[in-house]
């Protein structure tokens, strides 16, 4: 039986939903001894400024039961860099590249996007859990006004999807998918982490130097699930679901909820293979249940 694994993001037509989590799949190049990279649905590369950033001090990573927690920093190379040294390598394969972005102001959203568009880059996803420093440090994600001008003025700017990456750590995330959609937002993907703490004992300390972390894997895979769902009710644009994916069975249910594509980003630190099995589990399911489209599975829990 010959299935159907496309779908289609915002007018991004992907060969299947898998596809990889900012942040945990470098900029997808030191995963292609792992994984065979034309399997992916798409590849989301780490975070991208429009400077180069270092990120934090160590300790930057821990792990905690049932998953890890991190402050990176959001180090990267830079859009220039990024353009010139990252982007041509990733040419051989026929897997659509998205840019994680983020600023510490709008106008560096826009620069960095508007940099993109003359590039080949296939999307950018907007990460949106950052400070605005402008306005002492708010973050983003829980001002309507300034994601609202930072989706108008992006879409004028990059002519190919925009995605917004959403907070599960500040205000109603519904009503901020709501803003996206209504802005033009051409997807939304949640969730990104949690704010977490890790306590060592001993030197009644933090663990991760930042003090706090963004806490992600199975540990809060049920609570993504929640918030893909009821976003799923509020708008109707094509979500993709983020939180906690460890195998096909996980991705499986965030389609069930109402995702159109799934983020794998824990697992790869467990198994770097692991985004090709998931790829490949979904086409098996599919076969074995003899069910035509990916797409038929999309929002289909019953209650």
């Amino acid at each position: 039986m010959k299935v159907n694994t496309t779908v289609n993001i915002g007018g991004l037509v992907l060969k299947n939903p898998v596809m990889t989590a900012s942040g945990t799949f470098g900029y997808g190049l030191e995963f292609e001894e792992y994984v065979n990279l034309n399997k992916l649905g798409a590849i989301v590369v780490k975070g991208i400024a429009l400077n180069p950033v270092k990120g934090n001090k160590p300790q930057r990573l821990v792990e905690t039961p049932a998953g890890i927690m991190n402050a990176i920093g959001l180090q990267n190379v830079g859009v220039e860099t990024f353009i010139s040294e990252k982007l041509p390598l990733l040419k051989k394969y026929a897997t659509p590249v998205i840019a994680n972005i983020y600023g510490t102001d709008v106008d560096g959203y826009i620069k960095t996007a508007q940099r993109l568009n003359d590039s080949a880059t296939a999307g950018v996803e907007i990460n949106i859990s950052c400070p605005n420093v402008k306005k002492g440090g708010l973050q983003f994600a829980s001002d309507k006004e300034a994601v609202s001008t930072m989706i108008k003025e992006i879409k004028k700017v990059f002519t190919r999807p925009v995605i917004v990456k959403l907070s599960p750590n500040t205000g109603n995330i519904e009503e901020m998918a709501q803003v996206c959609e209504d802005n033009g937002a051409d997807a939304v993907s949640l969730i990104n982490t949690l704010v977490g703490l890790s306590i060592n004992l001993k030197t009644r300390r933090p663990n991760i130097a930042n003090v706090f972390g963004g806490l992600s894997g199975p540990a809060i895979k049920p609570v993504a699930l929640a918030m893909v769902h009821k976003v799923s009710k509020k708008v109707k644009i094509p979500i993709i679901g983020i939180g906690g994916i460890m195998n096909t069975t996980d991705a499986l249910e965030f389609l069930v909820a109402g995702a159109s594509a799934v983020q794998i980003g824990t697992a790869n630190f467990i198994d770097p293979s692991i985004t090709g099995i998931i790829a490949d589990g979904i086409k098996n399911y599919l076969e074995d249940n003899k069910i035509d489209s990916v797409t038929d599975i999309t929002g289909t829990l019953e209650y």
